[in-house]
This record gives structure tokens, sequence and C-alpha cells, in this order.
């Protein structure tokens, strides 16, 4: 059964970070994806112009649609404004699986985001928490498999050439150990995790064949 997914970001790069290897799988599985990016980044290293290029270029990377929030760079609060862009997103999407910022961040900017999407969500059965380079505390007990899709997290990362440029945060070996770590947890070779804000696990009812079916079968086996 193919998913919505909505990956909310406060700032381009930091869907990539955090899930971007999970989309990847997502993408992989046939579901559909959207990235939503809050801000446009205005007082990050780079203009808005070039911060903007380099999402969707990384959107496209991930083979996910893209869509800007209207809000300012360090100046996200968590209220109803910052509620209504993301409940839209999830409208528009049918959103049944939301990846977000952990609530635990000293980035101003991430937890107004992180407690916003809670709000707008609370309709949603799946909403997980992912990791920052900022998180200050994160004890995960979600995990994704992208063994086979870090280097297209690190390919996509890599379009954002303003902050590889400028943080250490993005450097291809920070991420592969960062990812490493987490598949080490998880009993697999590297991994993304996750803390669920809630997570229902829908299992498919059993196929049950007709009876008629049922007869026929044991007819046959008795011959």
């Amino acid at each position: 059964m193919m998913r919505s997914v909505l990956a909310i970001g406060a700032h381009p790069d930091d869907i990539e970070l955090g899930c971007g290897g999970t989309l990847a799988a997502h993408r992989a599985a046939g579901d559909a994806v959207t990235m939503l990016v809050i801000t446009g980044g205005q007082n990050g290293p780079g203009p808005v112009g070039f911060r903007r290029a380099e999402a969707e270029a990384a959107a496209r990377n991930l083979d996910c649609l893209l869509r800007w929030g209207p809000l300012e760079d360090c100046a996200v609060a968590p209220d109803a404004a910052t509620v209504a862009v993301i409940e839209a997103a999830i409208r528009d999407t049918d959103a049944d699986v939301v990846y977000v910022h952990a609530p635990d961040d000293s980035h101003q900017d991430h937890r107004a985001v992180a407690a916003a999407a809670i709000s707008a969500a609370r309709h949603s059965r799946r909403i997980l928490h992912y990791r920052s380079p900022s998180t200050t505390r994160f004890e995960p007990s979600v995990f994704v498999d992208i063994s086979a899709y870090l280097n297209r997290k690190i390919d996509a990362l890599a379009c954002h050439h303003s902050q590889v440029e400028n943080s250490a945060m993005v450097d291809p070996e920070v991420v592969a150990a960062s990812a490493r770590h987490f598949g080490a947890q998880a009993r697999v070779r590297y991994a993304e995790a996750f803390v669920p804000a809630r997570f229902v696990w829908d299992l498919a009812p059993p196929i049950v064949a007709p009876l008629s079916e049922i007869s026929g079968l044991e007819a046959r086996v008795a011959v």
C-alpha cells in the first residue's frame, strides 16, 4: 500500500540531514514524499536564492516534491501561523507519515517547528522525530535501514553547496559516521533513527480464502 509522507524542516538541508536516506527508501518503495521547508534560510550562509536552488536540486536528487513555507529564518514561533502552514501541507498531501525535528534542540526554529507539527498533526497516526546536529537529547527507538541509500543522502546534502563549504555538520564523513552509529544500534550497516511521538502500526488482516475454495482444496487432498 502506497503511503503519503511529509517531511518537515525549519531550514534548507535540515530534512536531508535528519531523514534523507529514509525518504529515498520511501520513494524506492513507491511512496509519495513531500518535503516542507518552513523558511528560506535567510540567516544562514549563502544568499536565499542560492539556498532555494540548492534545496530544489536536493529534492530532485531524492525524487521528492518540495514545498516552501513563508516564515523567516530564526524567527519561527510555535504559534497559530506556523501550525497553519503545517496543517495545510498535511491536508494537501493527505500525509499518513510525518517526519519532523526532535523537540529537544538548541536551535529555536527547530523547537518551534517540532511543537507546531505536534499540534498540526494531532490527528495523524505516525509522527516521527529525527535528529539534527543541534539536537540536545535524543533516545531513538525506531530505526530505518538506509544501507542502500546512504550515498543518495550524501549526494542530496552535497547539493547544499553553501552549507557544505561552511559547516562541518554536513561533512560526508560525519554523516556516514552518524549513520553507522545508528546502524550499530539497529543491527544493520547504516540507519537513520527516530523518536516516535505517535506510531500506529497497521497490520493488514490475513487473507482468508472463501469456504468453497477451502472445501475444494480439502477434497483434492483427500483424493
